[in-house]
């Protein structure tokens, strides 16, 4: 049997209009029991989670995993459950809390933005959220294991007083201590005013800087999906044509390198899986039976080379390749050390993107998204910002990107619009990519 306990804090603001208009707190408890179960033909496993557990609440839990593991088919990723190091000292002891107090600083500048933004006609909306989660983790082989999680956003947006302009920013913070709020509304209020002039574009392929926040967007997507089990079956971008997968196979000239690491400074996660159930649709690279599997440093892509796939225990003996468990963490890393602001300078004419969103899987075999730009979508010309364009609907695969990208900026922490609320914890560099494919206006976004 595995146990997975989890007691969340979150505390939150809310403003629209320069205006705070909700905050607050909220908290929860989660449990989730694994139940193994041993047959003639194999070992099944039972999950069954629950939320705001009692101490009453928890036997009937237990038995109701081990009658779902009763009446299940066994597992194909069935493994002995993982052994582990000492007890963590921390594991009996109360889980760690976040509280409004997290927003002390940052409160006042925030106060402070409001007032310039009416002093300047433009309105401030946007959302502040501080998450800290304790998961204990506990199996019947003698794991006892803590992590505690703090995981911060900010999302702003600015506005014209008619609504026509719009910019959009989106940081990641542990504890709002490193929220620079004039900084960001400079960078606001200067995307306005590149906003004043407006200019049409039609459809077709664009030299394109891509910020790190829309690199995130689409390499998590990458990572999500490269699982080394549907390679090895022929269904992804990662697949060889005569069967088995492409690692060990140049994809980009660049030296890029992406990678996980629970370590990574400011993106520190749980250095062991914590895995809540084998059928997940979004992520199938995961396995109920790797409970406290340790994680370390994995380079996905090293210096441009496909390096490894995620496995778990069981996909990493059917296809060969070594063991490689997700990880809560996802960094690019080029060599680069030029800022977007200079890519930008060094740009005779292209595109200059702030944020993607509504992306989605078009064509797994090429791994083939699409998505919309929003807020913001700006013409280069001679190194500089010449005004803003329509915005797009675009095509692109991520590894056809890194594979054309022809230079890459200095990596930085950065929050993905698009799934920043699941994965929080990105490091991307800003991007050029020739030929980035706007495949159609789309207008009234």
């Amino acid at each position: 049997m595995v146990v997975i306990a989890e007691e969340h804090t979150t505390a939150h603001l809310r403003w629209a209009g320069n205006a705070l208009t909700t905050n607050g707190t909220t908290e929860g408890r989660s449990l989730t029991v694994i139940a193994m179960a041993d047959g003639a033909e194999g070992t099944a496993s039972g999950v069954v989670s629950r939320s705001a557990v009692t101490a009453d609440e928890l036997e009937p839990l237990v038995r109701a995993a081990e009658e779902a593991a009763r009446g299940s088919r066994p597992a194909e990723d069935a493994r002995p459950l993982v052994g582990g190091p000492a007890p963590d000292p921390g594991f009996t002891e109360p889980p760690a809390r976040t509280s409004p107090e997290v927003f002390g600083a940052f409160a006042p500048a925030l106060g402070e933005a409001f007032a310039r933004a009416r002093a300047e006609d433009l309105l401030l909306y946007g959302f502040a959220s501080h998450d800290l989660v304790t998961t204990y983790l506990a199996s019947s082989a003698g794991l006892r294991l803590r992590h505690d999680q703090p995981s911060g956003s900010l999302q702003l947006n600015a506005k014209s007083a008619d609504g026509r302009r719009s910019a959009w920013a989106g940081v990641p913070t542990a504890d709002f201590t490193d929220i620079d709020m004039p900084a960001l509304q400079d960078r606001l209020v200067r995307e306005l005013g590149w906003a004043r002039r407006q200019i049409e574009l039609p459809a077709g392929r664009y030299e394109t800087l891509l910020p790190p926040t829309s690199v995130a967007d689409l390499l998590i997507y990458l990572y999500w999906t490269s699982d080394a089990r549907r390679a090895a079956d022929g269904r992804t971008v990662f697949s060889a044509p005569g069967g088995g997968t492409r690692v060990g196979e140049r994809l980009s000239e660049l030296p890029h390198t992406l990678y996980s690491d629970p370590g990574a400074p400011g993106l520190e996660c749980a250095p062991f899986a914590v895995v809540h159930s084998s059928a997940d649709p979004w992520i199938p690279a995961v396995s109920v039976f790797d409970n406290g599997l340790p994680r370390s440093r994995t380079e996905w892509i090293s210096r441009g080379v496909l390096n490894r796939l995620p496995t778990t225990r069981h996909t990493a003996e059917v296809t060969g390749l070594p063991v490689a468990p997700l990880t809560d963490n996802l960094v690019l890393d080029a060599g680069g050390t030029r800022s977007l602001e200079e890519m930008v300078a060094d740009t005779g004419r292209g595109l200059l993107l702030t944020s993607t969103w509504y992306i989605r899987e078009v064509d797994p075999r090429n791994l083939l998204l699409t998505g919309l730009t929003r807020d913001g979508v700006f013409l280069v010309e001679n190194g500089e910002i010449t005004g803003a364009v329509n915005n797009f609907r675009f095509n692109e695969s991520p590894v056809g990107m890194l594979g054309r990208a022809s230079e890459a900026g200095r990596t930085e922490r950065c929050y993905s619009r698009e799934w920043g609320d699941y994965f929080p914890r990105t490091a991307m560099p800003p991007l050029r990519v020739p030929e980035f494919h706007m495949s159609s206006v789309a207008p009234g976004v």
